[in-house]
């Protein structure tokens, strides 16, 4: 099975010449343990299911034995045994020498089971599933970093290779590694659902040792694909689920199944970029719901690519989530983090992208090319208001966006007279 490059590679390099260790997080099935493998020299795998009893057994009596061996040394779901972390964080102190290990998990670990947080000894980075441009289905002829760095650059002209019945199957099938070699169009999309499904059975208990229940999860998971793109509130994400009338949803047990999602990194919820151009009442400052990859939302909603060619507003929240994931992989860096904006008058901006150095992009989602006028106008309207909110406060103004566009699911890119980069997802990279 070829290896297809990651835009992690590069991230997880530097980190090791920078650090003793790198944590590597994100869900199952997203790349970890093979991306680290391309770097490790050594590895160990604590769901062995041949060695795991044994691991466990030596990470409780002196777990300095299971670091043993050539470095970089992969110590893979390290969250199996805990006191590794507080190992891996003395071994790394004592050796002084950076690019000594390389930890994965596939859910966040419980702070008290961890004495030291590892600060400046081990860094910790997140990979997502596939982008289109790692999976080699965007063209990448134009560069998110290049267009942040020279956003005078000309992509007039430019055209992506994808159709919308494209973005559909690649939205369907996800950017889950494992799907990427298979030859079967319609067992590829099987992954995300076995995904979907193990999480229900299996993962949605083991995360911290508390038994849920499958059918509960279930229902979570489809009210959050229902509400997916939008500030759903938690009640109404709850009454959602019971309205099913198969399952009940107290507000405390759905804070703790929620929780666990996040946990094994499925739900990633988007929080509000509120900046001082208008009152605090008038912006709005719930979570947007989201998923890591728009496969989820789609098998948790028992969909498939016939039914979403039929749907085209359903997959516009979907096409948002793939552009999301999309922007999150091009910029794995310190730093850098995703908003939205949205205010009670309407005006938004569907994703805030700000990176570590204080530039940061207004980002419109568009399947259709009849939207793009009404989302290029939200971006151009909101810098507007920056630059009169600047006008009267001078002392601390805000940065202007570095860069607006809108993402679209159409075929050629360019630059409108108001600035604003018109830009399909196919073209996009790192």
């Amino acid at each position: 099975m070829a290896y297809l490059k990651r835009t992690a590679d590069a991230v997880l390099k530097e980190r090791l010449e920078a650090f003793g260790a790198v944590l590597i997080e994100g869900p199952k099935w997203c790349g970890k343990t093979t991306t680290a493998e391309q770097v490790a020299q050594s590895v160990i795998k604590l769901q062995d299911p041949d060695m795991r009893d044994e691991y466990l057994a030596t990470a409780a009596a002196k777990p300095s034995l299971l670091l043993k061996g050539a470095t970089p040394r992969l110590i893979d779901e390290w969250q199996d045994a805990p006191v590794l972390w507080d190992t891996v964080r003395t071994t790394v102190d004592n050796r002084q020498d950076q690019g000594q290990f390389i930890l994965t998990g596939s859910n966040a670990v419980d702070k008290s089971k961890i004495h030291h947080s590892g600060n400046s000894r081990i860094s910790k980075m997140q990979m997502i599933p596939m982008s289109l441009w790692e999976s080699c289905e965007s063209n990448g002829k134009i560069s998110l970093k290049e267009l942040f760095d020279n956003p005078d650059s000309d992509i007039d002209g430019i055209e992506s290779d994808l159709t919308v019945e494209d973005l559909i199957f690649s939205a369907c099938r996800g950017g889950w590694p494992g799907a990427m070699n298979i030859k079967k169009e319609s067992a590829k999309l099987l992954v995300a659902r076995n995904y979907v499904k193990t999480v229900c059975s299996e993962d949605i208990s083991r995360v911290d040792g508390v038994s849920r229940d499958e059918l509960l999860t279930r229902m979570i998971l489809r009210s959050y694909a229902r509400n997916i793109s939008t500030l759903a509130k938690k009640s109404s994400l709850i009454a959602d689920v019971a309205s099913s009338g198969e399952v009940s949803c107290s507000e405390p047990t759905f804070d703790d199944y929620v929780g666990a999602l996040r946990k094994l990194f499925v739900i990633c919820d988007i929080e509000a970029w509120c900046p001082a151009i208008r009152s605090k009442t008038a912006i709005r400052s719930g979570l947007k719901r989201a998923f890591v990859d728009p496969s989820i939302a789609v098998a948790a909603l028992g969909l498939t690519p016939e039914a979403l060619m039929v749907q085209l507003n359903t997959f516009g929240f979907i096409f948002e989530q793939m552009c999301i994931r999309d922007l999150k992989a091009y910029t794995l860096d310190f730093e850098i983090h995703v908003s939205y904006y949205r205010d009670r008058y309407g005006l938004e901006s569907d994703w805030v992208l700000h990176l570590g150095d204080g530039r940061y992009a207004l980002v419109e989602c568009k399947l259709g090319s009849s939207e793009i006028e009404d989302g290029a106008s939200h971006l151009v309207e909101l810098k507007k208001l920056i630059r009169e909110y600047n006008k009267k406060e001078q002392q601390m103004p805000l940065r202007e966006p570095d860069l607006m566009m809108v993402l679209t699911g159409g075929k050629m890119a360019y630059t409108r007279p108001d600035g604003v980069k018109i830009i399909p997802l196919g073209c996009m990279k790192d």
